[in-house]
């Protein structure tokens, strides 16, 4: 009888296989969180047309940025340093309670769209346009994990009256909330697709603000806009708001005004109908994707943290932090003259 010999190559050879059988296991199964990860900054120009504009002739570039995100295998989730720039994030805080990832998406092109029409109408009227852009109520970008209004509203909703009172203004709508105590009903008509319902949500206590009411949900402003000349912009599959700041330097860009002044300029931000830009997420995955592009100078939100967190990644990387679209341009008009 011949005895095989176990020996200490053969024993690695098999604790390596095993390694690897489990590594590929991890890698193949789904986390319950999900993964940022950095995109290269993208120039708008290819997908923005404006009626009577051309993409512009001059060195300066605008590039927006955005997050690849996805549901983290078991591997990411255990070790999310295995991808440069890389963040975990728990899976309620991108997919509201009681949505799937199918309707996140949806509600995440909404957002984007509406951003679109949001930045070709800031940028008309700053250059003397006169748009057309009637407040129509208020959209609710994200239902609050914890509060009463999960499983009652959804992204996207537009809220038209509280308690039989029109909102059409996020204002409107935050004194007829303030006037209820934390515990009281808000009876909300919202706009869900093509139907409007009632919608009751017990108010809770704003953690923020002691005695005082919130629903538990994140505002925007739903308008009907009309713009007095044509402006498409195509952003293929990118959802979210973030991109509204980049998309209306480029219109005034198409429409012959040098907003770079011969810089790679970087932009990420939510615009607002009156030109405020607000924080977004993914702040450190968009810097990575900033310098990889080769930008010069990223503008970002001042709000939510967004310019700390560009500036501890940002190396050599110029940050400037903006609170509107006018604030914006100055800041481009201050930079040194380009070399």
């Amino acid at each position: 009888m011949v005895r095989r010999q176990i020996t200490l190559g053969r024993v690695a050879g098999f604790v390596a296989a095993a390694l690897l059988i489990s590594l590929g296991v991890l890698y193949l199964e789904p986390s319950s969180d999900y993964i940022l990860l950095p995109d290269r900054a993208h120039p708008v120009a290819p997908l923005v047309r404006v009626q009577g504009g051309h993409d512009p002739t001059g060195p300066g570039t605008i590039f927006f940025v955005d997050v690849f995100e996805r549901r983290a295998s078991e591997l990411e989730a255990l070790f999310p340093w295995i991808h440069r720039g890389a963040t975990l994030v728990p899976a309620n805080l991108l997919v509201p309670p009681g949505e799937t990832d199918k309707t996140a998406r949806e509600a995440d092109l909404r957002a984007m769209q509406i951003s679109q029409q949001v930045a070709a109408a800031v940028a008309l009227r700053r250059l003397g346009y006169k748009v057309v852009a009637k407040p129509s109520g208020v959209v609710v970008a994200a239902v609050e994990a914890g509060s009463n209004a999960v499983g009652r509203l959804q992204p996207n909703d537009v809220i038209v009256a509280v308690n039989g009172v029109a909102t059409p203004t996020i204002p409107k709508l935050r004194t007829q909330i303030t006037k209820l105590k934390p515990g009281g009903v808000a009876v909300l008509r919202v706009r869900r697709g093509g139907a409007t319902k009632t919608v009751l949500v017990k108010t809770i206590s704003d953690p923020l603000h002691k005695g005082r009411a919130i629903v538990g949900f994140s505002p925007g402003q739903a308008a009907d806009i009309k713009l007095p000349i044509n402006v498409q912009i195509d952003a293929g599959n990118v959802g979210g708001p973030s991109a509204g700041l980049a998309f209306t330097l480029e219109v005034m860009a198409e429409l012959g005004h040098d907003v770079t002044h011969g810089y790679k300029v970087a932009a990420t931000g939510e615009i607002e109908l009156d030109g405020a830009v607000g924080a977004i997420g993914g702040v450190k995955q968009k810097t990575y994707g900033v310098k990889e592009a080769g930008a010069d100078v990223f503008l970002v939100p001042a709000q939510g943290g967004n310019a700390a967190t560009a500036r501890r990644y940002a190396g050599g990387l110029r940050i400037v932090p903006v609170t509107s679209f006018a604030q914006a341009l100055r800041a481009l008009a201050a930079l040194p003259r380009k070399r």
